[in-house]
């Protein structure tokens, strides 16, 4: 057997090093899974520029990446829905107890969930992972191993717009285009979304949501106050749209998504920025606008795959960059100066293909 497991590994804050790793065997209701493509979320990267994402801190070296797809090598005991050859797409969320959260659903929420490459946990940037079984959804022919690892941010668009009660004929204001914002907007079109503006800095990630199926795009500049950039979003559309959902994170963005809304609607946060922040609780409170936060994903696999099988959702002008794995120290570098959208590894040295 292949005894080259090559990983990558933060060591501490700045100290991301590839190395060697023994090749673990699966546990009961486990499979060991041979990597294929890992894309770099600005998660990775910013637990290697500071090494730590709030309360989870880097403590002891762990090995990135969430968002992949590969082939499983070996099922370990009790797996029969698994066999060796498949080809999968990976939830890095795993619950460890059936708690209350289990129990109705949520359990994305549970206090004890395993999640890759969140401290303790490691994370999948290696040739070789095991992973809870029950968590590994098999994917169609017609969906690449690309669109596999892909299905890790699309989640969290489609959880948003979950939240958010995105429909048919819905109107959307998406603050931010970034990957998770350009998710986002996928997941709100083919949920039924009649109409989405989306806002951002850059002009080339409003290009790309352009390309992606935006119906309108708000260009902001620093100095724009939420006011004037929610007036702007009401003259685009011609009304204050249902629901805004927020990918940065930013104050400032989160007061635009609350002013923008029209009263009775919806606002959801996505990105995660201060932990506080001076946003305009009174507005919202006395236009009865819903303000709803969103922690990863639950349940959203099954759909997502059916969604890209069906062609109704095409992810694969997000990957602007691939790198094999024996250069992710370089790829990680153009993921943290904000080249492109998403920086997607190559983890089977036989098989570089998307």
């Amino acid at each position: 057997m292949d005894t080259d497991n090559l990983s990558v590994v933060l060591h501490a804050k700045g100290d991301l090093r590839l190395e060697q790793r023994p090749i673990p065997e699966p546990g009961p209701n486990e499979v060991l899974l041979q990597m294929h493509s890992v894309g770099i979320c600005g998660s990775d990267v910013h637990y290697w520029q500071n090494g730590r994402i709030g309360d989870f801190v880097v403590k002891k070296p762990m090995v990135l990446g969430h968002e992949a797809a590969g082939r499983v090598f070996k099922v370990g005991p009790g797996v029969t829905h698994l066999k060796p050859g498949d080809r999968v797409a990976i939830e890095p969320g795993a619950p460890r107890d059936m708690d209350e959260f289990c129990k109705s659903g949520r359990y994305n929420l549970s206090p004890t969930i395993f999640f890759c490459a969140t401290p303790p946990d490691d994370g999948n940037l290696s040739r070789y992972y095991i992973h809870n079984a029950n968590f590994c959804y098999k994917l169609p022919d017609n969906v690449s191993y690309e669109e596999g690892a892909l299905i890790e941010p699309l989640s969290v668009g489609i959880h948003a717009c979950r939240r958010a009660g995105v429909t048919l004929g819905s109107s959307v204001l998406v603050c931010g285009a970034g990957p998770i914002g350009l998710v986002t907007l996928l997941a709100a079109k083919a949920m039924g979304a009649s109409q989405v503006i989306i806002s951002d800095l850059s002009a080339d990630r409003l290009a790309k949501a352009k390309e992606l199926g935006a119906d309108f795009l708000l260009p902001v500049k620093r100095e724009d106050t939420a006011q004037e950039m929610a007036k702007r979003v009401e003259g685009i559309l011609g009304g204050m749209p249902h629901i805004s959902i927020e990918c940065t994170g930013a104050e400032s963005c989160i007061q635009t998504a609350i002013y923008a809304t029209r009263s009775g609607g919806v606002v959801v946060l996505v990105g995660l920025g201060a932990e506080m922040a001076t946003v305009p609780i009174l507005n919202a409170a006395v236009r009865e606008v819903d303000i709803r936060g969103v922690f990863r994903y639950c349940n959203t696999w099954p759909v997502a795959i059916a969604m890209l099988a069906s062609k109704r959702v095409n992810v694969m002008p997000l990957v602007t960059h691939r790198f094999p794995l024996e250069q992710a120290v370089q790829a990680f570098e153009t993921s943290r100066q904000g080249l492109g959208v998403k920086v997607m590894l190559k983890c089977d040295k036989n098989d570089q293909n998307p």
